[in-house]
């Protein structure tokens, strides 16, 4: 089965490279790969002690981070490597401080696994979330190396448990522990034999709380703000954007609007501010301008400030909600207390599931509904307070999944 596997990773791996003549994106995945055993070859010395994350993309980096800070400060004489899968998590966290070694992982290749644990010679192993990759996880096994899935999670549709799943499910073997998010996702383990598993939680919690230990001032988002309402839309996609452009066009409350698009393509900024019939100013566009309050609608054409954006939120509205996987991250809006709108799809994500039934957060799914939502928070002071405390309460509530993890590792793993 793995000489199967491996042909078939070796001709996606080919034909990807022909793919990436046309998709910018697909050209940085194989780009980033070119130089890898490089880097790590001249980075990580024979005699150096290294810990290895992994990390499928942005989202993966920002779960595993209040671990990845943990392990490095209660094993500083090992190096931190980091990789990813994704251009979406490298190419944003490349230059992360974190780690001393961020690389894209390279295709799971029997050839490719085996060069490049050689290569790191890695204590421990941290995936995050998800991303099995057979390979490498055999080649871990053999090896011996303690190897560890943090912030687990999952369903009932996935390979491991159907009967068809039987490769799949191997490869789960090369797992010392599961730290996984919920009860759900231990009892599916427990189905197909695997009792070595814990819940401890979402390392996500631990992560957006210590937002609030930051600065997240924000000079020209305090000089546009001045004291009005502020909506903060983050993340949006097209969908998103033609519901939420006909309500600031229409909309006589006294509120303004931030707009943070998941993609800042220059030509997508411009079709979005030309829909806008309001007084708009873009991010990159700021310095221009004498006084911002002055505007309605500010359009951040930039990536890194959204999270410290949220904290200016009187109201946030998440994107992705109508498209796939769905909505993205709610819990950085969520710990700021703030009350939150989002579109129909958000069946994968737990903390949207617990929001909505906690009514701490709305979710809508046609022009009609957003504009109820968010004119009944708007116009009702007293609403959006409740909602919003429902929020900041549910985040205090989950914290330490990073706690648990991190005191199990060093009980069975000392330097």
């Amino acid at each position: 089965m793995f000489f199967l596997y491996d042909l078939l990773v070796r001709m996606a791996g080919f034909l990807i490279r022909f793919i990436a003549m046309v998709s910018p994106k697909i050209k940085l995945f194989t780009e980033g790969r070119k130089n890898v055993f490089t880097t790590l070859e001249s980075a990580i010395q024979p005699t150096d002690k290294t810990i290895w994350f992994h990390a499928a993309s942005l989202g993966e980096y920002e779960q595993g981070l209040p671990v990845m800070e943990q392990i490095k400060t209660n094993y500083p004489s090992h190096k931190i490597v980091l990789t990813f899968f994704s251009p979406s998590g490298y190419e944003v966290r490349k230059n992360n401080t974190v780690a001393d070694v961020t690389v894209y992982l390279p295709l799971d290749t029997r050839s490719n696994a085996t060069r490049f644990i050689k290569a790191v010679h890695p204590d421990l192993v941290f995936f995050i979330k998800y991303e099995y990759w057979p390979n490498y996880l055999d080649v871990l096994k053999q090896q011996q190396i303690p190897t560890y899935l943090v912030s687990g999670i999952f369903r009932e549709k996935q390979s491991f448990f159907k009967w068809y799943g039987s490769f799949y499910r191997n490869a789960l073997k090369s797992f010392r522990y599961f730290f996984v998010q919920n009860e759900k996702s231990k009892q599916l383990l427990q189905s197909i034999g695997f009792h070595n598993v814990k819940v401890s939680g979402d390392t996500r919690f631990d992560r957006v709380s210590a937002i609030l230990e930051r600065n997240n001032t924000l000079d020209f988002i305090e000089n546009f703000k001045a004291d009005t309402t502020i909506i903060v839309i983050g993340s949006s996609w097209p969908k998103d954007e033609t519901l939420f452009v006909n309500y600031i066009n229409r909309c006589t409350d006294p509120v303004k609007f931030i707009i943070a698009p998941h993609n800042i393509k220059s030509e997508q900024i411009q079709e979005l501010q030309k829909s806008i019939s309001r007084k708009t100013v873009l991010f990159s566009g700021k310095d221009s301008i004498t006084d911002l309050s002055d505007y309605d609608v500010f359009i951040i054409d930039t990536i890194g400030i959204l999270t410290k954006i949220y904290s200016y939120a009187d109201i946030a509205y998440v994107g992705g909600g109508f498209g796939k996987p769905g909505v993205h991250n709610i819990l950085e809006p969520a710990t700021f207390g703030v009350p939150i709108v989002i579109g129909p799809n958000f069946s994968h994500f737990a903390e949207a599931i617990a929001l909505v039934n906690m009514e701490g957060c709305t979710s809508i799914s046609n022009q009609k509904e957003l504009d109820e939502a968010f004119s009944n928070l708007i116009q009702n002071e007293d609403i959006r307070f409740e909602k919003g405390h429902i929020c900041s309460t549910f985040v205090q509530m989950n914290q330490n999944a990073t706690k648990s993890i991190v005191n199990h590792i060093k009980n069975e793993y000392a330097v």
